[in-house]
């Protein structure tokens, strides 16, 4: 993927309605496709309101637009932006706006909008998983269509950050409510939305590009089940099925009705730990948990061997990565002494709280495993989504989770002392605030290696892979994205053969 410093100088299927194979496909070839996933959005369609990536998967550049657009690339380019200008200091922004872009309730795309949207998304009441980015955010309307961002958090990825669905430009009016009737400017609405079933968006007559959609309907079903997944592509009741569980893949490979893409990711497999939680507070016990982790099996059977090892929150493949899976390598020996030295009473009792994707259930099995080699004994506890975010991610109730984090660019989360985590670290913070003002992308990288390293040796977690993820799809289809630096399905961009 692309340097994003050299792109910012340059500019179950029960209950499922099912449609007859044969007449599903006549039908989608023409104007309309299925697409499955394992999760429904939660909980609700907007994603300021809501840190599941289900929900931009939905509704990011289909219902929803952002100033700028990241691609299958991991490139910036211009969305309801036309252009953008960065000071040398790398805090001034000067966005020129799209004309003539209206919401889908007929009111005007404009630098109010906008500032409208930054303003709420950082403000008291948000609830935008990236809220601290916008809090440091001063939105200045110059006129109708320019707007000029003043930023607090020197960040070289900001362009990136606002092609994210956290920074979607919503409408004043219907703000409010777009968990339930979405409202924004992209080339679809919502038509309907079955809970539990299904999310139906049709085409957008209104759209300033409407004549280069070639979907008229998109329809998102909901499959948890990876036996039921692999029914549904069979069965032709599903056109495409990004991300579906890898284990069913080897079943679509050799069969000429189909194609399979192997995509490239930043995502982050972790085992993460509850840093502030008896005993895993103690350092030699996260690096006692770390140890007893062998990545290669943990990748079989959690990621049926698509993905690579990593020893901190970073991948291979991203500027400034370092390889840090030497820092705590698999070695039950030591992580039993590592308890000992802990003064831990052998066998701990932990639990492992699961989130429903599978890569998370079948790793929790092999995790589970492996610690109790050692002395720990991991209660596995399945929960469903909305519960790990309440639980979880809100409440920070937990010992340990398994959970992927797809955003790029997110060290900056170490960083947050009220992040689900409990991790708290001065030097870290510093390294960070040396990471994001550095001119230099030399020492930029330079310093992402240290706070890599750092991370590692804290044992923040026991970080396990970088996913690759698989979409299985009909061999007709046209555009899916070969890489995912982020999770999006952009139905402008399909078509069929």
């Amino acid at each position: 993927m692309l340097n994003r410093r050299t792109l910012l100088t340059s500019t179950a299927l029960a209950g499922l309605p099912l449609a007859l194979p044969g007449l599903a496909q006549a039908q989608g070839r023409k104007d309309a496709i299925v697409l499955a996933m394992a999760l429904e959005p939660s909980p609700g369609l907007d994603p300021t309101g809501g840190a599941a990536s289900s929900i931009g998967e939905v509704t990011l550049y289909n219902i929803y637009e952002t100033l700028t657009k990241i691609n299958a690339d991991g490139s910036v380019t211009p969305l309801l932006a036309e252009s953008w200008e960065v000071s040398p200091d790398l805090t001034t922004y000067t966005f020129r706006l799209r004309k003539g872009v209206s919401f889908h309730n007929g009111e005007p795309f404009n630098a109010q909008a906008v500032k409208f949207s930054f303003d709420r998304a950082g403000g008291d009441k948000s609830t935008n998983k990236d809220k601290r980015t916008f809090a440091n955010l001063t939105t200045r309307v110059v006129d109708e269509h320019t707007v000029v961002l003043l930023t607090k958090e020197i960040d070289p990825d900001f362009p990136f950050l606002l092609g994210q669905a956290t920074a979607i430009i919503v409408e004043p009016r219907s703000a409010d409510t777009n968990a339930t009737r979405p409202v924004g400017t992209g080339p679809y609405r919502l038509e309907n939305w079955v809970r539990g079933s299904s999310v139906t968006l049709a085409k957008w007559d209104g759209y300033r590009n409407a004549a280069a959609v070639k979907l008229k309907r998109a329809t998102f079903r909901f499959i948890p089940d990876p036996a039921a997944q692999v029914a549904a592509l069979l069965a032709g009741d599903v056109d495409a099925f990004p991300r579906v569980t890898p284990r069913s893949v080897a079943q679509f490979k050799d069969n000429a009705r189909f194609q399979v893409v192997v995509s490239g990711s930043r995502a982050k497999t972790i085992l993460a730990i509850n840093n502030r939680k008896k005993p895993l507070d103690d350092l030699r016990v996260r690096r006692a948990i770390s140890a007893a982790i062998d990545r290669k099996a943990v990748i079989q059977g959690a990621g049926d061997g698509y993905g690579a090892p990593i020893g901190s929150h970073y991948v291979p493949g991203a500027f400034g990565y370092v390889d840090t899976t030497g820092v705590n390598p698999y070695d039950p020996d030591k992580a039993r002494a590592l308890l000992r030295e802990a003064g831990v009473t052998t066998p701990l009792e932990l639990t492992i709280t699961l989130p429903p994707p599978p890569y998370a259930r079948q790793g929790g099995e092999v995790i589970a495993s492996l610690l109790s080699k050692v002395g720990i004994n991991a209660k596995l506890q399945n929960v469903e989504w909305a519960q790990w975010l309440s639980n979880v991610y809100g409440a920070r109730n937990y010992d340990l989770t398994i959970i992927s984090h797809v955003e790029p660019f997110d060290l900056g989360n170490f960083a947050k002392p009220d992040y689900y985590w409990n991790y708290a670290n001065p030097k870290f913070n510093a390294l960070y605030d040396r990471i994001k003002t550095a001119q230099r992308p030399a020492d930029r990288a330079k310093l992402l290696g240290e706070a890599q390293r750092l991370l590692a040796e804290d044992a923040v977690h026991g970080f396990l892979y970088q996913p690759q993820w698989v979409t299985v799809a009909s061999r007709n289809l046209r555009g899916l994205w070969k890489d995912m630096p982020i999770f999006c399905n952009d139905l402008a961009g399909m078509s069929w053969a």
